[in-house]
């Protein structure tokens, strides 16, 4: 029997490659016959670099930047295609989990880091760069990654405005004669998880915020920032970009890379699913496995799961899913191509010793499905 063990990470506890792994060999100590592939996902957010840098037979390059309170760390992007393609993740260096609780604040933190892994990358040459977007700690619009390439943002008196979403409230123009002219001859991708437009309720302050740190009271002024720069982005640029689908990403830097760079958006399942022609893979399986930390109404808008679904439900492949929390608005999902859903979860628990005990709970809830099913196959 042929299965393709395709998950994306689960979040705060297991990577896409050791959810892989563990899947993998709960399901071979069942089945030995099984003939298994494994090919860990990401949509666009953590686990790009991972799921992509191994099939591509591509190169890691360390970088020192500035992390989201600019205090200087080691991050990491990825080099394919003989190093003319740049493959960054900024959670590596603009991530949530760079961060403790305590220290997430919007109002403060900055994408600068990113910025300056993408300078690296054209040190080094490149002509194309593909940034996934998700896991960011960030709510300032992509000022910050601007900033660290050249730009100039400034209040009315023509100084340098603070990092962070809650300064862009200063904001009064914007000087781009800087900005590296390199950008000019590399073409920018950015794999983008969700489809929320910049500002408003569905927006990238009042959707995303509160898990970046944001209070109740912070949201409507990150929003409202994030409307002024974009008032002033379209002053600067003639670009009118806040309900184009996907600028919120990243706590609105999508924007700043279309706006800035002429970046193009593309949902990150397809664009990771095209580069590792996963489509092939799942048309040669009899069934495929994959999974991800939570499964709610989310999961429907360019997640993981439905992308690879949609694959499976073209070619009559069946599909199920392992996750570690089921949410509200899922009965769509099994119209998609999802057989079947199962939580790892196996009795009452809190979310930390869910998360501490993630590998011992994915590998009994795949055992305990393959059992079943094994009497089946």
């Amino acid at each position: 029997m042929n299965i393709l063990v395709a998950p994306d990470s689960f979040k705060d506890s297991l990577s896409a490659s050791e959810a892989s792994r563990i899947i993998s060999e709960a399901i071979s100590a069942l089945i030995p016959s099984a003939s298994i592939r494994q090919i860990p996902i990401s949509d666009g957010g953590e686990g790009l670099l991972e799921a992509l840098l191994t099939p591509l037979q591509g190169t890691l390059v360390s970088v020192s930047v500035k992390d989201p309170l600019h205090r200087t760390i080691e991050a990491s992007y990825g080099l394919v295609d003989q190093g003319k393609t740049a493959i960054i993740e900024m959670a590596t260096a603009s991530g949530l989990e760079l961060l403790s609780i305590e220290e997430r604040n919007p109002l403060i933190t900055s994408t600068y880091g990113t910025g300056e892994l993408i300078k690296d990358a054209l040190d080094k040459g490149c002509t194309k760069i593909i940034i996934g977007l998700g896991g960011s700690a960030t709510n300032d619009g992509g000022m910050g990654m601007i900033k660290a390439l050249g730009g100039l943002f400034l209040d009315q008196h023509q100084q340098e405005i603070e990092e962070g979403g809650g300064a862009l409230n200063t904001l009064y123009s914007i000087d781009l004669s800087g900005l590296d002219k390199r950008l000019q001859h590399v073409e920018i991708i950015c794999a983008c998880d969700v489809s929320n437009p910049l500002t408003g309720t569905s927006g990238a302050s009042y959707v995303y915020a509160k898990q970046k740190g944001a209070s109740e009271d912070m949201l409507a002024v990150l929003d409202s920032n994030l409307n002024k720069y974009s008032t002033v982005v379209k002053k600067t640029l003639k670009k009118d970009l806040k309900h184009i689908p996907g600028t919120g990403a990243a706590g609105g830097t999508a924007m700043g890379l279309l706006a800035f760079l002429d970046a193009t958006l593309a949902p990150g399942i397809d664009l990771i699913t095209k580069l590792l022609h996963l489509e092939k893979h799942i048309k040669e399986a009899q069934l495929v496995v994959t999974g991800e930390g939570k499964i709610d109404a989310q999961t429907l808008h360019g997640k993981t799961i439905m992308g690879i679904a949609s694959l499976a439900k073209k070619h009559s492949v069946p599909v199920l899913v392992f996750t570690g929390s089921i949410g509200q608005g899922i009965s769509e999902i099994y119209d998609q191509g999802v057989t079947a859903i199962f939580s790892i979860v196996n009795k009452p628990m809190s979310l930390e010793t869910a998360i501490k005990n993630a590998t011992q709970l994915l590998h009994a809830s795949v055992t305990n499905v393959f059992t079943s099913l094994n009497t089946q196959l």
